[in-house]
């Protein structure tokens, strides 16, 4: 195993870039012929056993092409929640054959998500960039300047075609998001409230707490205390 692990060549990064450039644009058929390029070089060895290596490999690209889609627009909710499905899939297969096969079902599942969010949005080619700039950057502090600043407009002309289309301001669609994204956060780690807030920029928990109960209803405390059998405790 040492020496395996010692004497292994990982493929070029490119070839990984190539990939996960292909998902993250929903390129169902460059995805494959990067995976392809991939699978025709020596496989790393991860376990003492070949299956499990191979299970181990298959979860680490599960968690890379779930950052893709999430790239590409996927709502990150949605994307864990394929991730959380996949790896439970991952885990019932009984031999190599399968689990090189399944691979390939796995890239079609990442694709196909990102396929689909793209059809879902029926707004105007800006208000698209700029939903996709705040998804990728959801962890930033994100102002109507800075958006627009990006995508080379006016914060008064992005902000009224955002409203127009949307129905909402994008101050309350860049909150939503935040406060969508850090449920999986409250449910799926051990991370105190408090750091949550900061992870997401918001000005205190105080704030964070009054927009979470503004959108769902209910305190992050009770949300994470009321879906505990569903979140960590689940996992074991």
């Amino acid at each position: 195993m040492r020496y395996l692990r010692e004497n292994f060549v990982h493929p070029p990064v490119d070839y990984e870039e190539e990939l996960l450039e292909a998902i993250r644009t929903g390129n169902e058929q460059g995805a494959k012929q990067a995976l392809a390029k991939i699978n025709e070089l020596e496989a790393a060895v991860l376990a003492a056993y070949p299956l499990r290596s191979k299970k181990n490999a298959l979860i680490a690209s599960c968690t890379l092409f779930t950052r893709a889609i999430i790239k590409g627009g996927v709502d990150p909710e949605i994307a864990f929640h394929l991730s959380d499905k996949i790896i439970l899939d991952i885990e019932k297969i009984g031999d190599v054959d399968r689990a090189v096969q399944f691979e390939y079902e796995m890239l079609v599942q990442f694709v196909s998500v990102v396929r689909r969010e793209q059809e879902e949005l029926p707004y105007s080619h800006l208000v698209n960039l700029a939903i996709y700039y705040i998804r990728q950057n959801i962890f930033e502090d994100l102002a109507l300047p800075q958006i627009a600043a990006h995508l080379n407009v006016h914060p008064s002309y992005l902000s009224d075609r955002f409203g127009r289309e949307t129905g909402m301001s994008l101050t309350h669609y860049v909150n939503s998001r935040k406060i969508e994204e850090s449920k999986h956060m409250l449910l799926y780690t051990n991370r105190p409230i408090s750091e949550i807030a900061f992870t997401f920029k918001f000005c205190s928990q105080s704030y964070y707490t009054q927009l979470f109960k503004k959108f769902t209803g209910v305190t992050p405390r009770q949300f994470r205390t009321s879906r505990a059998g569903t979140g960590l405790s689940e996992r074991g």
